[in-house]
């Protein structure tokens, strides 16, 4: 009998122990948790232009700006668009494509300005392309825009 209790006795312990080890793992795991979340958190400080890229989606309006890295020739095919390249924050690039035929030419614009945006994101392995950076005379889309030294082109 009397090895009976020690038995349980030590089982006992040994659930306690268990338990309070069990209990601390959980505090840890809801520790880890919380820095999970602070990281996804962070991710979703990203902006939304980056998100579209990260996800690979497309006619999605998106809002930010950049810095002008590149200048590139007009697109005359069609409707014209005055073509540049704007470095994001976060790094990534995109090509912006204004259409002058509706909205006016940044005829100001030089490598390293700043650059706001408001318009339709379409991804590609580039990066991507912002456009639809006008009003629309149809009213069917909404109408996005430009700016640049306080001056709003749409």
């Amino acid at each position: 009998m009397k090895k009976l209790v020690l038995l349980l006795a030590a089982l006992g312990a040994g659930l306690y122990y268990y338990d309070t080890n069990q209990a601390a793992q959980r505090s840890t795991d809801v520790e880890a948790a919380g820095v999970q979340e602070s990281g996804a958190e962070s991710a979703a400080a990203l902006s939304d232009t980056d998100a579209a890229y990260e996800d690979r989606r497309s006619d999605v309006q998106v809002q930010g700006s950049g810095l002008v890295s590149r200048l590139l020739p007009d697109d005359n095919d069609g409707s014209r668009h005055q073509r540049f390249i704007l470095r994001l924050e976060s790094g990534l690039t995109v090509l912006v494509a204004h259409n002058v035929d509706l909205a006016p030419r940044i005829d100001s614009l030089q490598q390293g300005d700043e650059v706001g945006y408001y318009g339709e994101y379409e991804w590609n392995g580039k990066g991507g392309v912002i456009h639809w950076t006008h009003h629309d005379p149809r009213g069917s889309h909404v109408g996005g825009w430009l700016r640049h030294k306080g001056r709003t082109y749409q």
